[in-house]
């Protein structure tokens, strides 16, 4: 009996030991829906689309961010997109991105979207984002320093800034339209817990411009798996 007991504590121990494993968030666009246009003269949106993930360690210090981006794509009245379609000559998939979920630590999934008025520059800012596109970053500036909640759109911001791009989407907003923005927080405690392993999100983006209101769905999904972790960003 007491040799059993021994195995016992000691099986039990050995189970406390076991590391868990590390997880890894990925955020991928799946779906986009124009129920109504922004632009209802030319009957057509030119969008873009930009999203980051950010993670914080235990003393909820922000320690990398990655970026990702879609567009510039044309969507008419009642068009839906498969984000994930393969590619072709009209649409191109968006990309996932993915980053470490640290222990004790949290994510957070920030996505944009964009009515482009000025086509050329929305080109050279898309082109910079993909250019980096899933690219691990060390936070600096605004994430570093923020004490309260930030708005998606600055978590997006403020991740570019971070990778070196210097972009600032909050400037460039004087000429392009935030249709919508949407973020959600993954904390390692709570997903462990429920033991998620996914998370279909949904997004209604509405609003009006002048006399002209808009209405778009987007679903995009947080998967949490395990994967290789990319080199930091130097």
């Amino acid at each position: 009996m007491r040799i059993s007991l021994i195995s016992l504590i000691a099986v039990l121990t050995m189970v406390s030991c076991v590391r868990q494993p590390v997880l890894t968030a990925e955020l991928r666009p799946r779906s986009l829906k124009a129920i109504n246009l922004e632009e209802t003269i030319s009957r057509r949106d030119e969008l873009m689309m930009a999203y980051s993930l950010t993670s914080y360690d235990a003393q909820n210090k922000a320690v990398a961010v990655v970026n990702g981006g879609w567009g510039i794509e044309t969507m008419q009245k009642d068009q839906q997109l498969d984000l994930q379609a393969a590619p072709s000559d009209e649409h191109s998939p968006a990309k996932p991105i993915s980053l470490t979920l640290p222990k004790n630590g949290r994510i957070v999934a920030s996505l944009v979207l964009i009515e482009v008025d000025d086509y050329s520059q929305a080109r050279q800012t898309m082109a910079k984002i993909q250019k980096i596109h899933n690219l691990i970053a060390v936070p600096a500036g605004l994430l570093l320093t923020a004490t309260e909640m930030l708005t998606p759109l600055k978590y997006v911001s403020a991740g570019l800034v971070a990778t070196g791009v210097g972009l600032q989407l909050l400037d460039k907003l004087d000429q392009d339209d935030l249709l919508g923005q949407s973020s959600v927080e993954l904390r390692d405690a709570d997903v462990r817990k429920k033991k998620q392993q996914f998370i279909r999100v949904p997004a209604i983006f509405t609003g009006q411009n002048l006399k002209d209101s808009f209405d778009y769905r987007l679903e995009y999904d947080i998967m949490l798996k395990s994967v290789k972790i990319q080199p930091v960003l130097q």
